[in-house]
Formats: structure tokens, sequence, C-alpha cells
């Protein structure tokens, strides 16, 4: 990697910092002096800024308990983004890995790894997705079922894969489903004749959203969290 798209990468200085430091004569590249930007650094090399070592930035992984009315979008001109929450270093490359609509709360997973986004969002993951769901009209004896068999969604060619619910009240159950489709649980419930007045996702596979975070705070993945996607 050139030197000057190194340093910025690793701390808070832009390439155009970057390159003044490194024309003044400010870094280093395993304690030998550098004036060239363009210098290509090897992950094994020691780069420091005026004697103090630098180290590459690693790939970053978070949780965060998303609140209502907030979007899962990197940019939006008309709404909050939830990135726009979080007060991190290069937060442009931040990624929502598994998107919630904006009155959906709950368990958001934020990456800057692509390939663990990919891993976690394919549809060949098996990472379920569980949400607490409250309806505005009873649950309705056959729900179980139809859930278990796979509801067909309005404008689908196939059936949902099969999920499955636990009735906590007459208006509320957990659902676990195995797949995203668009608006898939507002839909999947649509199709039985009721209406979903709250969602709040509070896991995804073996993730579950920290208790400790409030609305819009959000924290690190733990190693084995991040290892928990493979």
């Amino acid at each position: 990697m050139r030197l000057d798209k190194y340093i910025s990468n690793a701390t808070d200085l832009s390439r155009t910092d970057a390159k003044r430091l490194i024309k003044h004569g400010e870094v280093t590249i395993d304690d030998k002096m550098v004036i060239n930007p363009a210098q290509k650094v090897n992950a094994d090399q020691m780069v420091a800024i005026e004697g103090s070592t630098i180290n590459m930035a690693q790939s970053r992984y978070f949780m965060m308990n998303k609140p209502a009315g907030i979007v899962s979008v990197t940019k939006d001109n008309n709404n909050p983004t939830a990135i726009g929450l979080m007060y991190e270093h290069r937060s442009q490359e931040l990624q929502i890995a598994g998107r919630l609509d904006i009155d959906t709360t709950g368990l958001l997973l934020i990456t800057d790894d692509g390939q663990w986004n990919h891993r976690l969002t394919s549809p060949r993951s098996d990472c379920a997705k569980i949400y607490q769901v409250g309806l505005t009209e009873p649950i309705g004896s056959h729900y179980q079922a139809s859930l278990a068999e796979g509801v067909m969604l309005e404008g689908e060619k196939h059936r949902c894969l099969p999920a499955h619910m636990e009735q906590i009240d007459e208006h509320h159950l957990t659902l676990s489903i195995a797949e995203g489709k668009y608006h898939q649980v507002k839909r999947m419930f649509a199709a039985l004749g009721n209406h979903v007045a709250s969602l709040h996702r509070f896991q995804v596979g073996d993730i579950v959203l920290d208790a400790d975070l409030e609305p819009g705070e959000y924290r690190p993945l733990t190693d084995l969290e991040i290892a928990a996607i493979q």
C-alpha cells in the first residue's frame, strides 16, 4: 500500500496531510526517513510519525441498538441515519449488514469488512433473524402452522422459507426467520390478515443485542461475536 494511504487509513489524517508530513521528513519506515508519499509499505514494516509508531487499521465490527426514526443507510437527505449516530474515523467506509426499516428497532450490525457482511447477508447464510413482534389483531390459531409451512407473499413466486414463532400473549410473539426479503415480517403477517404494530430485532445468528445498550448506542463486537458469522 502507498505510504500516504497507509497513514490516512491508520490515523485521522487526510491523504493531503499525510503527504505533507512525509515530504517534511516526519515519517519513517523501519526507522529510516521516507519523503516519497508513493513509497510502498508492507504489513511487516514499522511506520512512525515523529517517532510514534502507527498501526494499520483493522476491520471494524459494531452492534447498535437502532431507534425508530433512523434509516439503515450510509447517507439520506431526508432522515437521520444509523451511520450518523456513530463517532468513528472513516465512517464513510462502514456498511450496514442487514438493514432494518425506519420504524423497526433493535440489533443492527455494522462493519467495514465486506466479506463478513456478505457471509451475514447471503441468501445461503443460516443466520436466523429473531424478532419481537406486536400485532394489531389477536394472533390466529393457524399462524404457527402457516409460518412453519412458509407464507406466500404478495408479488412473490415462491413461499418464504419456514419460520418459527413462539406466542407471548394475545398480540405479541417472537419470530425467527432465515431470510431477509423486503419488509418480510410485515408482509408475512399481512398475508395472514394482520398488521405489525411494533417490530424489534434482538438476535442475528448467535449475536444477541446487548441489553446495556440504550436506543442509539453502539459498541464493538467481541472476538467471539465476530467469529460467530462464518
